[in-house]
């Protein structure tokens, strides 16, 4: 259930192939989808948001939509890069008959692996929505007994996956002032290339 790294080395994979005549190329597609499945069942990270890029950036992911078992994966896929909610549809209906039985397993907290990834999710695009919000009303957005959302709200705020903190008096939920880890991405890019200017500048200046 390491759905993180798993990833990360399908999406390293799917690159590699572009690179060599090896690997045929419905085996590249193949291995770009299995990168979506696990990036969407990862838990919530910034790690998630960088691998979810990738996969959403890369010129094959349209290419999922005309096979079966990946048809649904790019529509979802882009939704969780764009930070967006998800309701519960066809599209995620598909996208769960298509898992292996140990990517549908049932967890410790008695939610299954897609169920835990999608309330994750939504409580954070929720996040880009509101700037706080009762816990009663979450509940509802979530489709969960707002108990039940408090308590996955406080695993991720301790966890560091959600920036919020909880009034138990009011029973709201505050989210602190924050860029969407899509918007931090992109600036710390923007950053690195700057850096990475100033650093060939000098050493043109020195030779």
């Amino acid at each position: 259930r390491k759905f993180l790294q798993a990833a990360s080395r399908y999406y390293d994979l799917a690159a590699l192939g572009s690179q060599t005549d090896i690997i045929d190329t419905d085996e590249i597609v193949e291995f770009l989808g299995k990168a979506a499945t696990c990036a969407i069942l990862a838990p919530s990270s910034a790690q998630r948001q960088r691998v979810l890029g990738l996969v959403y950036n890369d010129e094959r992911l349209l290419q999922l939509d005309s096979i079966s078992h990946f048809s649904t994966h790019s529509s979802i896929l882009s939704k969780m890069y764009k930070e967006q909610v998800i309701r519960r549809g066809d599209d995620l209906k598909k996208f769960e008959d298509s898992l292996a039985d140990h990517q549908r397993a049932l967890m410790s907290d008695g939610l299954t692996i897609v169920e835990r990834a999608l309330i994750e999710h939504n409580m954070v695009a929720v996040s880009q929505i509101y700037s706080n919000i009762y816990f009663t009303a979450l509940g509802q957005l979530l489709g969960l007994s707002s108990a039940r959302a408090e308590k996955i709200a406080s695993k991720m705020i301790l966890d560091g996956s959600l920036k919020a903190s909880i009034d138990q008096l009011d029973w709201v939920l505050t989210f602190s002032d924050q860029e969407s880890a899509l918007v931090s991405w992109d600036g710390a890019i923007t950053s690195f290339c700057v850096q990475l200017n100033a650093v060939a500048d000098a050493v043109r200046q020195i030779s």
